[in-house]
């Protein structure tokens, strides 16, 4: 690798791999943590939980949950509950949340629970901070109790900043009234947990740039506007040392092509319910999702796939690089979204290693 520079980046240097078939990346993973049909939520737990001594035995960087609401395909719904479960069963790896939707939650909560996984897995632990509801708008009015969401969404910066601030190990001081009070995360934080700003709009790309954040554009889930994103991140870079960033693609591995596009069907199904607006039910096993058609047509689904990697190990890893390369980034957040078929184990998801392994392997 070299370093190079990017035209309109104020003269800052990135890392450009200009030898996408050598050239080592820092490999994480994003893990939604899917529920398939037949499982429970016990076992789709107990399958993240390989996953991710999986890889970390693999030299995967991080591991991030996410937080989604009221739907019975995903389990992940509370990040630092899931990073305690998943942090207890390994040694190295970094655990973090991609992302706490922050308007869903009280600033100093959030604070306090990421200062005590901290406390317990000093310098393992990353914050990732979004701004969606993550669920549909009536479990959003209950998960804030009513809250205006306009007010959350106008103060959602002044939040961003609270969190920082009660996790800082000296703490923050607030006035109520005339009166100074001393809040502090945890009694004696002695290190915080890295925040990152994650989103799929310009507007967390420019804030992220503006409180001097690592940030997180979503390409997994948008598949267009990173490049944009990141030119804002990085000419409105306001903090200070270099900005930081990575990239987050869905994948799927199998021996041929054939085999992993089969893998990817019941997602595929699944993000065609999303997208018509249908419930959105436990995930597809392989042979439901072949035999039964999709609520869009096969253009529609194929749009909607369009930026997912899907093939051999081989071939995924590199476009992997492609990307690094387009991008300028040294390190990539694989979300492996490999679906199982109806005879395979229940508390694990065998595709979904696979495909972490293979590219982690291939990448590293």
């Amino acid at each position: 690798m070299s370093p190079g520079r990017s035209p309109g980046n104020k003269g800052r240097h990135f890392v450009v791999v200009n030898d996408m078939t050598s050239s080592a990346l820092t490999v994480s993973v994003l893990d939604l943590i899917p529920v398939r049909t037949g499982q429970t939520t016990s076992q789709a737990i107990r399958a993240a939980r390989r996953l991710v001594r999986a890889a970390e035995e693999a030299g995967v960087h991080r591991y991030w949950v996410a937080e989604h609401h009221n739907t019975s395909s995903v389990a992940s719904t509370s990040p630092p509950v899931l990073i305690a479960l998943l942090a207890e069963g390994t040694e190295r790896i970094r655990l973090g949340s991609g992302g706490v939707m922050l308007p869903n939650h009280s600033p100093l909560a959030v604070a306090e629970q990421f200062a005590a996984l901290e406390a317990a897995y000093p310098n393992r632990i990353d914050l990732g901070i979004g701004r969606a509801p993550g669920t549909d708008p009536v479990t959003s009015w209950a998960l804030r109790n009513g809250a205006n969401d306009e007010d959350i969404v106008r103060n959602f910066p002044t939040y961003v900043q609270q969190v920082i601030a009660f996790m800082d190990p000296g703490g923050a001081r607030v006035l109520v009234g005339d009166r100074p009070f001393d809040i502090t995360a945890t009694p004696r934080a002695a290190s915080a947990a890295p925040v990152w700003l994650l989103g799929s709009s310009d507007y967390s790309a420019r804030l992220a740039a503006q409180l001097g954040l690592p940030y997180v554009f979503a390409h997994h889930f948008a598949g267009q506007g990173t490049a944009e994103a990141l030119r804002l991140y990085r000419d409105g870079w306001a903090g200070e040392g270099e900005p930081q960033t990575f990239l987050t693609v869905n994948v799927v591995t199998a021996d041929t092509d054939e085999e992993a596009w089969a893998l990817a069907r019941p997602y595929q199904h699944q993000m065609a319910r999303l997208r018509t607006g249908q419930p959105l039910a436990e995930l597809l096993t392989v042979e439901q999702a072949r035999e039964q058609e999709p609520p869009l047509s096969e253009e529609g689904v194929a749009m909607l796939s369009r930026s997912w990697l899907v093939g051999t190990p081989d071939r995924v890893a590199e476009q992997i690089r492609g990307l690094a390369h387009q991008f300028e980034v040294g390190e990539v957040m694989l979300h492996p979204i490999a679906g199982s078929y109806a005879d395979e184990p229940l508390d694990r998801s065998e595709h979904r290693e696979r495909s972490v392994v293979d590219l982690t392997q291939r990448l590293s």
